[in-house]
């Protein structure tokens, strides 16, 4: 758990974190790049997911566990949930932080640093995280996501606002 000002004041059991009432704490949000198209990873999420089920989001989120650095936490992650490697990590949005309620009620209050990562190889997602994924051109996944916000996750299309269409991650590679 995280105060107002982002200090570490506890921890909390990762499987009851998301309540109504979900405390602020950190996560971490990445986009994995095509390293030969440039086209960004987007994944549905599982049906089975306690928040946000069957919603298009960016290629993965996570939470470090305590004491765990970024990199760490997202080469974990990257396997864990897209049974993939990432390289060439960069922090592109190091101080996201949003407040989201899903349609169950369910609460995101995180302070997330964004990243972007290169992909080694092809997704072998997990069922139990991911339903779908995509590689989409950046310019063609901000059209989506502003034609239908409601088919992504709220925090993507924050993500996208904050993150200038020159900056992409295809046109910083």
């Amino acid at each position: 758990m995280l105060d107002e000002v982002g200090n570490p004041c506890g921890t909390y059991p990762k499987a009851t974190v998301h309540t109504k009432n979900t405390p602020l704490h950190l996560a971490f949000s990445c986009h994995v790049v095509n390293p030969e198209s440039g086209d960004i990873l987007v994944t549905r999420r599982a049906l089975t997911k306690a928040t946000w089920p069957g919603v298009w989001t960016n290629s993965f989120c996570g939470h470090p566990a305590p004491g765990e650095m970024p990199a760490e936490a997202l080469a974990r992650r990257a396997f864990q949930e897209l049974g993939m490697e990432v390289t060439q990590v960069e922090s592109i949005l190091p101080d996201f932080r949003y407040r989201a309620v899903d349609a169950s009620g369910v609460v995101e209050n995180e302070i997330c640093p964004v990243f972007s990562a290169v992909a080694v190889g092809e997704p072998d997602p997990s069922p139990d995280e991911v339903a779908e994924w995509a590689w989409i051109p950046a310019a063609e996944l901000r059209a989506a996501v502003a034609a239908a916000p409601f088919a992504w996750s709220p925090w993507l299309g924050w993500q996208l606002e904050q993150w200038p269409a020159a900056q992409g991650a295809a046109d910083r590679r």
